[in-house]
């Protein structure tokens, strides 16, 4: 079978390997849909901690597919149901596993970094994610690619939980690619007021609009700072979203909030960065600064629920497919950070 191998960065190649074999506690799973990550861009670009020279991995955590093989002791699960997954499988036993916070496991492992994920033909799910509730049916009516990037949804619908945003809020959501686009959808569906998406590239904000959002800033051009004090006269927004990952934007976040506001620090940054925050503003204005990493299988189950019915469109988020062969194609429009999602699917 052909599996995009990653081997160094800068460095995927397409290239014919054995089907995996699976133990009597494992599934193999034909992979109908994988879409690309930020996080599968940075580790083309820079590598990544947990996958160290010379270690040959296949990258890709947002999957969906097929069961064709089921291991003898495993129940619960036939050849041919259709799958997709949550990629942080947690330790089980752990305080975070226990209070239902796999993604936060300190001895996680994750599909497609410390186990060869989605970019492949097939692949073997370990009987860590099939004993932690990794593995989901994927609902009638909805198809692999929508089901591919309900990881992502998951993870934004998860920082959404975490700044408590109300009907009465205006939004703002900094960085307007697939992952703004989630969080739209979100404010949309809760009745948010006002929201409000800012940004360098012209081509996203166009595609935002079409989502629901109210305003859009293009910060090539505007002053951001200045452009919110006009849209709040002096105000500012109840809620920040940095959805994208530039330090410059976090300190940038915590001013253009109102009194009571919250922020939400959606997109990580390097190893290593420091960013300097005025805790002045934190302390008189009575902000609430927050990050959330990943989403609990909670998160995934409650995300999977609102696209099968109806209430957000994954599918819309999707703008360019690719099939495996095309996998460098594939990261070089994922690179350029101008389309929306792009997604590895099966002929």
């Amino acid at each position: 079978m052909k599996a995009a191998i990653y081997r160094t960065p800068g460095d995927i190649r397409i290239e014919e390997v054995e089907p995996a074999a699976i133990g009597d506690d494992e599934l193999l799973v034909d992979v109908r849909a994988a879409s690309l990550c930020g996080t599968d861009v940075r580790i083309f670009e820079t590598g990544h901690v947990k996958i160290p020279t010379p270690t040959r991995r296949v990258l890709g955590h947002e999957i969906a597919g097929v069961i064709s093989k089921v291991g003898r002791l495993v129940s619960g699960f036939r050849p041919g149901m259709r799958v997709c997954f949550t990629p942080n499988i947690g330790c089980g036993v752990c305080e975070s596993c226990r209070r239902g916070f796999n993604n936060l496991c300190p001895r996680y492992d994750v599909l497609g970094i410390t186990i060869d994920g989605g970019f492949q033909e097939a692949m073997r799910v370990p009987a860590a994610a099939i004993r932690g509730g990794n593995v989901f049916e994927i609902p009638d009516g909805l198809g692999f690619e929508e089901a591919a990037v309900i990881e992502p949804l998951a993870c934004c619908y998860n920082a959404f939980r975490g700044v408590r945003i109300t009907a009465e809020d205006t939004l703002l959501v900094i960085g307007p690619g697939p992952i703004g686009a989630f969080f739209v959808q979100l404010a949309r569906r809760w009745g948010v007021k006002t929201i409000i998406v800012a940004g360098r590239s012209a081509t996203r904000l166009r595609e935002i609009e079409r989502f629901g959002a109210d305003i859009t800033i293009d910060t090539s051009a505007k002053d951001l700072r200045v452009e919110i004090g006009r849209i709040t006269r002096g105000r500012g927004v109840d809620v920040v979203v940095t959805a994208a990952s530039s330090p410059e934007l976090q300190p940038l976040a915590v001013e253009l909030l109102a009194i009571h506001g919250r922020v939400s620090f959606f997109g990580g940054l390097a190893r290593g960065t420091e960013v300097a925050i005025d805790t002045n503003l934190v302390h008189y204005r009575g902000l609430t600064l927050t990050g959330t990493t990943g989403a609990s299988n909670e998160d995934y189950f409650r995300s999977l629920r609102l696209v099968a019915d109806g209430q957000i469109d994954a599918r819309a988020v999707i703008s360019h497919r690719f099939a495996l062969a095309e996998i460098d194609a594939a990261f070089a429009v994922a690179r350029g950070r101008k389309a929306m999602k792009t997604i590895i699917v099966a002929p």
